[in-house]
């Protein structure tokens, strides 16, 4: 299923068909791929849509080339897979000032966050991490509330549930926030997203 379609294209989808998928949620007429999609650009977060491997591959490499990266710091072996595969440098040493390379546990789509746990993070907080991550997920990621996102990672983990579930909402680190209920948030990260269709 093209997640642009679905996305873009709605009037060709039955209610009755996305009710069945179940990506529909109450929110006028938004789907729950559509909601974080939105959400998540309007909080500053930078999207890429990939429909397959190869679109992932020239989008990853479009944003190292851009931010004139040479290197990555990535603790996971499948996207260390994927940097080798585009001949990027990586290191799983953690330095500060390179970007972060990883997964990510859930896309929560009413507030555009993005969940991860101690196997993305390993033992280190979001606010001890680079500003600057890139982040791989997949369509079939996306989750309605933060609820459901932890209720994923504890299906998904079984026994070796992670200690740490923790999230980033605000994707524009400079930015000067008036709203005192965000006042103290430092999870703020500039964050590409690269979102690839797996439904």
């Amino acid at each position: 299923m093209n997640f642009f379609k679905k996305l873009f294209q709605r009037k060709e989808t039955s209610s009755e068909k996305e009710k069945k998928e179940g990506h529909v949620i109450n929110k006028g007429n938004s789907s729950i791929d559509e909601l974080f999609v939105k959400t998540f650009i309007s909080k500053g977060g930078k999207f890429l849509y990939c429909s397959d491997e190869k679109e992932l591959k020239q989008n990853l490499l479009h944003i190292l080339k851009e931010n004139k990266w040479n290197n990555v710091t990535c603790f996971d072996k499948e996207l260390q897979k994927l940097l080798s595969e585009i001949k990027s440098a990586k290191t799983s040493d953690f330095i500060l000032k390179l970007p972060f390379f990883t997964p990510c546990e859930s896309l929560v789509s009413v507030d555009g966050s993005i969940m991860f746990s101690t196997k993305q993070l390993r033992d280190k907080k979001l606010i001890d991490l680079p500003n600057n991550f890139i982040v791989f997920a997949k369509t079939s990621q996306i989750v309605k509330t933060m609820g459901e996102g932890v209720s994923g990672v504890r299906s998904r983990a079984k026994k070796n549930t992670p200690t740490i579930v923790s999230s980033i909402k605000d994707f524009l680190p400079n930015k000067s926030d008036t709203d005192f209920m965000s006042y103290g948030n430092t999870n703020a990260k500039t964050l590409y997203l690269l979102l690839l269709e797996d439904l």
